[in-house]
């Protein structure tokens, strides 16, 4: 039986709030595992993947069938979950002090006494997933495809998860320096020269909207399949045939919002566009037809990510696109500094 391991932190007010997680122990003849969700917390679709896929391991347990260590965070952020206003959760940056969740994670791992309460989730969060081989991190964008984000020490053994995933888009990155979970991780690896005997990725499971039975139980099986694949658990698993489109993350083009306004988008996510098409247009005083403005494709390519709200403040990312070449906006470091 899993062993729960939950431990905890303090919130705002210095009350302790509980951070649920389990191991399955395996006989230790596999890789190790750190499976989370939520780290942003309002990005609701991994808690769902890994709450099935957690029955998927029990019955793989009681058979005998593991064989290495997985360790499951399946709603990582409890300061983060009780965030709501007005309705709406805001799990992406802490409310007391802005801090973005996912934002140094290297920094609150260092510190010996943590002074706040996000460094000391953050470095509790880092200390449980820090002795293992594999880490998966599990998160949503906007409205999107699905796609992997995945450091380049790590493809293309990645395409095989992406296929698993049935992943649209794998994402492929060289520098970080934000201090996310994943970049934290393998820091070490990376520097220790190891990383080929490693795994880690950010899964982007679609958009905050899509949490379903239907696309979570294709997802855990997808997780399932894959662990199968890796020697994590003794069962057969036949490799998923999917295409994968592997995209150097400065061959991105990120389209922001130029003034605010109504938005409104003549592409789906998915659909491929021409350089100099249109794509979206923003109204920006209703009644006023002066006032609209056309946004056109960089150069061609598909649509993965797009804004999730219709009424866009300036500035704003309204849509991510894939492409051939790099991107003349492209400067280096994160594809979402935000």
């Amino acid at each position: 039986m899993a062993q729960d391991i939950s431990f905890s932190v303090r919130n705002n007010n210095g009350d302790p709030v509980r951070v649920g997680a389990w191991r399955f122990e395996g006989d230790g003849s596999g890789p190790s595992v750190h499976l989370q969700a939520g780290v942003h917390a309002d990005e609701i679709a991994g808690m769902l993947v890994l709450h099935l896929l957690m029955q998927r391991l029990h019955v793989a347990e009681n058979a005998g069938r593991l064989k290495g260590r997985i360790t499951v965070v399946p709603q990582a952020n409890p300061l983060g979950i009780g965030q709501f206003r007005q309705g709406r959760i805001l799990g992406r940056f802490h409310d007391a002090t802005g801090h973005n969740f996912n934002r140094g994670f290297d920094q609150s791992a260092a510190l010996e006494r943590p002074s706040t309460n996000v460094q000391e989730w953050q470095k509790s969060l880092v200390q449980l997933a820090a002795t293992a081989d594999v880490m998966l991190d599990l998160h949503t964008d906007d409205e999107a495809l699905p796609y992997l984000y995945v450091h380049r020490s790590f493809w293309p053994r990645g395409r095989e998860l992406a296929a698993a995933m049935k992943m649209d888009v794998a994402i492929i990155w060289d520098e970080g320096g934000d201090g996310s979970f994943e970049e934290t991780i393998i820091a070490p690896w990376l520097r220790d020269g190891v990383g080929a005997q490693h795994m880690a990725a950010t899964l982007e499971l679609r958009g905050q909207g899509d949490v379903s039975d239907r696309f979570a139980e294709q997802d855990a099986a997808g997780l399932y399949a894959w662990l199968c694949a890796s020697g994590v658990i003794d069962e057969v698993s036949i490799p998923a045939e999917w295409p994968v489109e592997a995209m150097e993350m400065g061959h991105m083009e990120t389209h922001l919002a130029p003034q605010p306004g109504v938005l409104i988008f003549e592409k789906d996510l998915g659909d491929r566009v021409e350089e100099g098409q249109r794509f979206a247009r923003i109204l920006g005083r209703p009644g006023d037809p002066a006032s609209e403005v056309v946004l056109y494709a960089e150069q061609a390519g598909r649509m993965v990510t797009r804004y999730r709200d219709r009424l866009v403040s300036q500035g704003m990312v309204v849509a991510k696109f894939t492409g051939s070449r790099v991107s003349r906006h492209w400067s280096g470091g994160l594809l979402d500094p935000n």
